[in-house]
Formats: structure tokens, C-alpha cells, sequence
């Protein structure tokens, strides 16, 4: 491949990247919600979003090795895996480092989920919700399209859909909370009486 043909392909794996991972966030908030993708039984929706995240994994690896490959910058296995150790954009490369770091330890854990128990996987989990904005940041910072029309909706749409989903995530918990200790007066009342 020459280096130009790499860099298309760097640039579009970034951002499939985006809309992959951005959807899985949003089916992990549905799934955690106990929602459901319309048309899919529940349980469609969690594997939708099991199936979903291994897809983003993939694109993400072809993305890391497009930008390895490729000679017109030089970044290393190493800078892959150590943030901020590169000598080319550092600042914006080890954001994508510290983001892959954290996918890592949230897939391993995901991998090794029956293994390690439901406890310890959900508090690795919750890396997602740092990684994604990590990485979108790394993207911002260091994508070649930031500041193109199309990239800008399209980076825009997935802050949009994620903000959105966070606040119903927040809200659905903020009344969970709500409703909890009044039922555990009623609870409490009624074995008084």
C-alpha cells in the first residue's frame, strides 16, 4: 500500500471508529437501562452491543496498524502502547493511547467476565464511559478531517446522541434513587404495624 492509500484508510478507520463506538456506548446505556433496540428482544440488544463492540475492537486495530504502517509519520508499537511517549503529537496520540488503554482493560475484563465475577467486570466497565470521551478528544486533536464539514456533523451528531443518552442514564437513576427510600419506609411502616 503507499502511504497515501494508509492515510485514507487511517482517516476512515478513525471515523468508523467514532460511529461504532459511539453506538456501542449508547446500546451500553440501553442495555443498562434494560431498553431494548426496536424489533430485538432484549437480549438482542445486549448481544447487538456484544457483537458491536468486538466490530469497533476490529476497526480500531486496523486503525492503530494503518498509522504503524504508514511511513509519512513516525509511530511506533510503543507510542501505540504508552501514552504520551511518541515524539509525533504527543498530547493528541497519547489521548488515543490512554483511550485503547482503558478499551483494553475493558475488554480483557469483558473476556474474563465469568471468570473475575459481575462486581470487579462493572467497575472496569465503567472505563467506557472515560474512554470514549478520551478518544474523542485524541480524534479532535489529531484527525486531519477536524474542521471539515462532514466530520464536524458527524463528530457533533455522536456528542449529541451520547449527551442525550447520559441524561436519560441520569435521570432514570436520579428517580430510582428517589423512589427507593420511599419504598423502604413503606416497607419498614407496614412491618411496625
Amino acid at each position: 500500500m503507499t502511504s497515501e492509500t494508509l492515510w485514507y484508510a487511517n482517516r476512515a478507520t478513525g471515523a468508523v471508529c467514532l460511529v461504532l463506538f459511539t453506538v456501542v456506548v449508547l446500546l451500553g446505556i440501553a442495555v443498562r437501562l434494560r431498553g431494548k433496540v426496536p424489533g430485538l428482544p432484549r437480549f438482542g440488544t445486549v448481544s447487538l452491543h456484544h457483537t458491536l463492540s468486538l466490530s469497533a475492537t476490529a476497526f480500531l486495530a486496523l486503525h492503530i496498524a494503518f498509522a504503524v504502517v504508514d511511513s509519512y509519520v513516525d509511530i511506533t508499537v510503543l507510542d501505540v502502547l504508552v501514552p504520551f511517549a511518541s515524539d509525533y503529537q504527543p498530547l493528541w496520540l497519547g489521548l488515543g493511547t490512554v483511550a485503547l488503554d482503558l478499551m483494553l482493560a475493558v475488554l480483557i475484563t469483558s473476556l474474563l467476565r465469568e471468570r473475575i465475577g459481575h462486581r470487579a467486570w462493572r467497575a472496569v466497565h465503567w472505563l467506557a464511559y472515560v474512554s470514549w470521551p478520551v478518544a474523542l478528544v485524541h480524534g479532535i486533536g489529531i484527525g486531519t478531517d477536524t474542521g471539515t464539514d462532514w466530520m464536524t456533523w458527524l463528530t457533533v451528531s455522536c456528542v449529541a446522541a451520547v449527551i442525550a443518552a447520559f441524561g436519560i442514564r441520569v435521570a432514570h437513576s436520579a428517580r430510582a434513587a428517589r423512589r427507593t427510600p420511599a419504598a423502604l419506609l413503606r416497607t419498614a411502616e407496614g412491618v411496625r404495624s
